[in-house]
Formats: C-alpha cells, structure tokens, sequence
C-alpha cells in the first residue's frame, strides 16, 4: 500500500474533524500515551494509519501500557503487533483493549468472519491498517491517527484525537 493512498483515507477519515500534528520522539510518543488513556472511554476505536515501521505497533504498546497503569494493574509481559493472529485482546478490570492488526484483510466480508463489530461498543479498540474497515465506523466513536516518519529518532503523528 503506497504512501498516496495513506494521504487519501487519512483525508477522507478526518474530513471534518479538527486535527493536529506532533513531531515526537519515543518519550513524546509515550507521553503522548499516558495523557491519552486519561481520556478513553468503553466504546472510543483508534485507527493507526502509517506505512511500515512508522510505530503504529509502538503507538498501541504504549497506549495499552499506560492503560494498564491509570488502572493499576501490571503492565502485560509482551505487547506484539496481531499482525498474524489479526487480534489480540488485553484484560482490564471491567473491559478489554482489542488490538487489531488489517493488514491481511483483503475484503470486508472477511470483518464479519472475525467478528470484529460485536464488542466495539463494549471495549477500548486499536486498529492497525483501517483502510477497509473506515466506511463501516461512521456510527461509532472512532479517532484516527496517521504516522509518519521524519527520521530514525522521530515520528510526525497526525490526529484527531481531540477531548472536550
């Protein structure tokens, strides 16, 4: 998948929606993290977009880490990209972080085989490489974020995710 077509969904996800762009470093980027579980809520869906190796994988182990710590819990031993079980789930309390890896995914029909819509609502959700899901979650509470690299030490990461 090139780079244009990244710009393209990533235009078309957050047409309307007020948007900002970081540069971070990996300690931004946790930061960045750790602020943001403050701010989830059952039922929000993050769509990671960005090309390979741009840290969409460590955006989401930093994310589920530092839900884990506003919970008090212990943070899981290992945090891996579902890129080939395309989910894996991350018990917390009352709730589960569903971390979902799209890349696999050639048809949308294939989104109903692995039930991807059933717990949407009842859970924290991360999707890695959302283009095909994008028009089915105009019902839901979805933000986007697309990753790009500026250099080996730093990512640029555009997003919507903007709390009142």
């Amino acid at each position: 998948m090139g780079k244009n077509r990244f710009s393209r969904f990533f235009k078309k996800l957050t047409l309307s929606l007020r948007e900002k762009t970081l540069t971070l470093d990996l300690k931004g980027l946790e930061d960045f993290c750790e602020n943001l579980s403050l701010n989830l809520k059952l039922g929000d869906i993050i769509c990671l977009s960005g090309e390979l190796g741009s840290g969409k994988t460590t955006f989401a182990r930093n994310l589920i880490n530092s839900i884990y710590k506003k919970n008090n819990l212990e943070k899981p031993l290992s945090i891996k990209s579902p890129s080939f079980p395309i989910l894996i789930t991350y018990e917390v309390n009352n709730f589960e972080i569903y971390h979902y890896d799209l890349y696999r995914i050639s048809k949308s029909s294939e989104l109903d085989e692995i039930n991807i819509y059933e717990e949407l609502n009842n859970s924290i959700t991360l999707i890695e490489w959302p283009e095909i899901i994008l028009d089915q979650l105009k019902g839901y509470s979805f933000y986007s974020l697309n990753l790009t690299i500026t250099n080996d030490n730093t990512r640029n990461v555009k997003h919507n995710l903007i709390f009142n």
